[in-house]
């Protein structure tokens, strides 16, 4: 299973491709920022589904939860781990 630093590193090359070269923290806010788009949600989820397992239409989406890379991780280890 994929750790934090993989969606740390996947995170960071988005931000990247829409031009953002500003530093980036573990709890920074990603999308309510508007650091990244709608789009860019989209992305998390797909690469969340592939690499974690993790099915969406089960549990549901809501973007508040991949907004940071702590969100994101927390997300991956308890939705990933209980479809696991």
């Amino acid at each position: 299973m994929k750790g934090k630093v993989e969606i740390h590193t996947f995170v960071q090359e988005l931000l990247t491709n829409s031009g953002d070269d500003e530093p980036l923290a573990d709890g920074d806010s990603l999308l309510l920022s508007g650091r990244l788009q709608s789009i860019d949600a989209v992305e998390i989820v797909i690469f969340l589904e592939e690499s974690f397992g993790i099915d969406f239409a089960q549990i549901g989406f809501d973007r508040e939860d991949i907004d940071s890379i702590d969100l994101i991780f927390s997300l991956a280890q308890t939705a990933g781990s209980a479809h696991s």
